[in-house]
């Protein structure tokens, strides 16, 4: 075994742990999840059943990522952020019998590459959050987030852009629509409400 499992974890026989991730106390990886290399699941963490995560993750203490959520290489989900996994939630049909696992449709969110979910953010499923994008501590994301997106509040919205090592982007002086990170100097160009890294 080339990873590290705590003896209060729970994962499921049939769950793939990618080499050096680790899984703290209390985390519970459910059955076919998958998690790539390097990954950190966080104590009491929770991944949901067939869950599909990348390489480098890291699930802080109590984030509930539930099916069929994908999370993209470097994503990172703040301490107790939510994924939600179900549209129309309902504990009981119209008739009050309880629903079980085939009563309903699992939908799911998806986060691209680098992105940030902050502590105690959520997400309501079916949305994507985008590449490097960045979610605000305790925002409610119900819609898609573009690439390199700031979004905070409840319902999430758009307050600015984020470069690739999170700072926030600042537009470059008489060049309207181009955008610089302050600690990088990498340049981002906006065209059409989108953000994209320029080329050289």
């Amino acid at each position: 075994m080339n990873y590290r499992v705590q003896p209060t974890a729970q994962v499921d026989d049939s769950a793939e742990i990618g080499a050096g991730s680790s899984v703290w106390e209390l985390a519970q990886i459910r059955e076919e999840a998958k998690l790539g290399e390097g990954c950190v699941v966080g104590r009491g963490a929770y991944v949901g059943t067939g869950v599909q995560i990348g390489d480098n993750v890291k699930l802080q203490n109590y984030a509930l990522v539930y099916e069929p959520a994908e999370l993209g290489d470097g994503v990172f989900v703040g301490p107790a952020a939510v994924l939600t996994n179900d549209h129309n939630p309902r504990s009981v049909d119209p008739e009050g019998k309880q629903k079980r696992g085939g009563d309903w449709e699992a939908v799911g969110v998806k986060v691209a590459e680098g992105a940030s979910l902050g502590a105690r953010s959520v997400c309501v499923a079916p949305v994507r959050v985008g590449r490097w994008a960045m979610v605000a501590a305790g925002a409610v994301v119900t819609k898609d987030v573009p690439d390199f997106a700031l979004v905070v509040g409840v319902p999430a919205r758009q307050v600015g852009w984020v470069g690739r090592n999170g700072q926030r982007l600042t537009e470059k002086t008489g060049e309207p629509g181009i955008w610089v990170c302050p600690q990088s100097g990498e340049l981002y160009e906006e065209r059409d409400g989108l953000l994209s890294e320029r080329r050289a």
